[in-house]
């Protein structure tokens, strides 16, 4: 793949092995992934479409099945069982890295769940029997996100097809598992967002700096892209961006790639164990050990700790002598625990390494190890790659900060919690956003002497056209807009209409121009009433040279009205309903304080969570709704704003009947 061109990773600068890609006595076709910009995901398959044929390439189809929670409640609604009663079961069912708890598990693990297993009402019995019968099920088909096939011929010559999904496309009625055994390869063509950003930065480096960066050739040494590591200062930057990642990073202070594709391979279930000793290693704080000298310069890099298949492959080569396709069947067999295979491979490793001179007991003893972590062991080929992702968007982050987080905020937008995160981060790096500017229009975020200029088409309700049309009217007029009468006497206020100028002022964008926004609010009927004169007066006068100009000037700009500027909460309250959040300040500021010595979550990250323990949240009350409950009673949600982002929140009606009178839209 390298020498092709397909990825500009060296495996040799990384000690990669090819047999754990493709090796003479592997059966299988390996998984070949590749990643796109996932605004140019498209024109991928466009390309192997036109290159292989349009009949010869299809998408694959996928089933999505029943999670605990969906068949818990789609079982429910059969036996016609209260929601709320429903609710009280599915909410105490967490995820682990993603992945949603069977039922099985939940009511195993979770004290909050036992009664549900110890209950003798027979509609609960019979709401579990039949859930846990269903859990898993197909529940519909729909076309894979990223799954594509490409055929010697038309793909219907090999299997049957189908419609899937919204769009009518036509689908391979095989699975991906199905494909391979029928003998076809399947290829995942992925869209990944973290490569549009770095494109973006990129492109916004060069316009703002006049700097072309080549983002493949950029020093692997950088040093203060290692301080941002080690700092923990990872928001945004692929792959480390997690609470609990930038705590590890504090810890181990990264000073190569080598070291941060082992924290990567490193941070997932079970090999977690292994994290604290990996850095005490590192820091000389433990002493590194290894059971025989031969394995030294296979674990030297991960400071003696087993991380990745690569390693095993490696070391049944160089203890057992096994050649690194039968090591990587041995990697494969211990992977798949199947007690058959396991023994006849300890014999063969026993005695390959006996004939290598290697004691009995410590061939044991290095089995016995590789066995351990083989279940664990990353692919180093997928981690090296993917920490060199990462590294690049840090280097950008550390080295172009304004502009990294204003590609972020352009990518991200249509999340608020995650926006919410980076403009805490732009906060706490001293990155200036300012305010949407009628008089410094731009589609999308952009960067302005190190300050991030807001991006208008995020605002609710105003969208790409009406900014394109500000951007031509601007550059038409050669000067600023000096109000929002004048902005509508000069843009098309077909375009720019009632619900733009509404969204516009609700961000702030006039706030540098005349009147407060409660006078811009109210103001907009009167200005675009104004704007159809103005342009009515030219075009009666267009037949003579200056008598069009004179009259329409004749027009007076009306009078803001007298009235009082919003509340600061309210002026807070009406950002975040056009932009989804808070911009200029936030309600918490004056909290602040407070919010960090006794809040133990933050909303936007749902790791800080628990489910086992009383937790304290700190936020702003917004989007309230109350409800009327199966028994009559009222019960309310809402959602909690905070810093880093936003919770929704239920409230009972047993306690929503003693506290409800607290809950307020924008308390906090």
């Amino acid at each position: 793949a390298y020498a092709l061109g397909i990825t500009n990773v060296n495996p040799l600068d990384y000690d990669l092995l090819f047999e754990r890609f493709l090796n003479p006595a592997r059966k299988s076709m390996p998984d070949i992934d590749i990643d796109f910009a996932d605004d140019q995901r498209g024109e991928g398959i466009e390309y192997v479409k036109e290159k292989y044929g349009e009949e010869s390439v299809c998408q694959i189809i996928t089933f999505n099945r029943l999670s605990s929670k969906a068949v818990l409640r789609d079982v429910a609604r059969v036996l016609k069982i209260p929601i709320p009663q429903v609710n009280n079961v599915t909410k105490w069912i967490p995820s682990k890295f993603g992945k949603v708890y069977t039922i099985e598990q939940a009511l195993d693990e979770v004290p909050e769940l036992k009664w549900v297993k110890t209950s003798d009402d027979p509609v609960i019995q019979e709401w579990i029997k039949y859930s846990k019968i269903l859990e898993g099920m197909n529940r519909n088909a729909s076309k894979h996100a990223a799954g594509v096939v490409i055929t010697p011929g038309k793909v219907s010559d090999f299997v049957p097809l189908a419609k899937a999904g919204g769009d009518g496309d036509l689908v391979t009625q095989y699975n991906m598992k199905e494909l391979e055994d029928a003998g076809l390869l399947k290829m995942d063509f992925l869209g990944l967002r973290t490569l549009t950003i770095i494109r973006d930065t990129i492109d916004l480096v060069k316009k703002t700096r006049g700097i072309e960066i080549d983002i493949e050739n950029i020093p692997l040494d950088d040093k203060k892209t290692y301080e941002l590591f080690s700092k923990g200062r990872t928001t945004a930057v692929f792959q480390f961006e997690s609470a609990p990642m930038r705590e590890y990073l504090l810890k181990l202070k990264p000073t190569s790639i080598d070291d941060l594709a082992a924290m990567n391979a490193l941070y997932r279930p079970g090999p977690m164990d292994f994290i604290d000793d990996f850095i005490a290693c590192k820091h000389g704080r433990k002493e590194i050990k290894f059971l025989h000298p031969v394995l030294e310069p296979i674990l030297n890099v991960t400071y003696g700790t087993i991380v990745y298949q690569e390693q095993v492959i490696q070391i049944a080569n160089k203890v057992a002598g096994m050649s690194l396709a039968e090591a990587d069947l041995l990697r494969r067999a211990m992977g798949k625990k199947d007690t058959k295979a396991m023994a006849e491979q300890e014999k063969k490793f026993i005695e390959g390494a006996v004939k290598n001179n290697i004691p009995e007991k410590v061939a044991k003893d290095i089995f016995a190890v590789i066995d351990k972590f083989a279940n664990y062991g990353f692919n180093k080929s997928h981690a090296v790659a993917y920490s060199i992702v990462a590294y690049q968007t840090a280097y950008l982050k550390a080295n172009y900060l304004a502009e990294f987080l204003a590609a972020n905020l352009t990518n991200e937008f249509g999340n608020s919690d995650k926006v919410t995160l980076l403009l805490e981060d732009c906060r706490k790096l001293k990155i200036k956003v300012l305010p949407p500017d009628i008089n410094k229009p731009s589609v999308f975020f952009t960067v302005e002497n190190k300050k991030i200029i807001f991006g208008m088409s995020a605002i609710k309700n105003v969208g790409i056209n009406a900014v394109k049309e500000i951007i031509r009217a601007r550059e038409e007029l050669g000067k600023d807009f000096t109000s929002i009468f004048d902005l509508c006497s000069y843009v098309d206020t077909r375009v720019v209409n009632k619900r733009v100028l509404e969204g516009l002022v609700k961000a702030g964008a006039f706030d540098k121009l005349n009147g407060s926004r409660a006078q811009n609010f109210l103001a907009i009927e009167a200005a675009l009433d104004f704007g159809s004169k103005i342009k009515s007066a030219i075009d009666k006068h267009t037949d003579s040279l200056f008598g069009g100009q004179d009259e329409a000037f004749d027009v007076k700009e009306p009078e803001f009205e007298n009235i009082n500027p919003w509340s600061p909460k309210d002026k807070l309250a009406k950002e975040r309903e056009v932009l989804g959040f808070y911009l200029s300040g936030h309600p918490l500021a004056k909290y602040e304080t407070e919010y960090y010595s006794f809040a133990t979550v933050k909303f936007g990250e749902p790791e800080t969570f628990a489910v086992d323990k009383m937790v304290i949240g700190i936020g702003v009350i917004t989007e309230i709704r109350t409800k009327i409950d199966k028994s009559g009673k009222t019960m309310a949600f809402f959602k909690l704003d905070d810093f880093s982002g936003s919770c929704e929140c239920l409230m009972f009606s047993k306690v929503y009947k003693e506290f409800g009178e607290c809950i307020q839209e924008e308390s906090t």
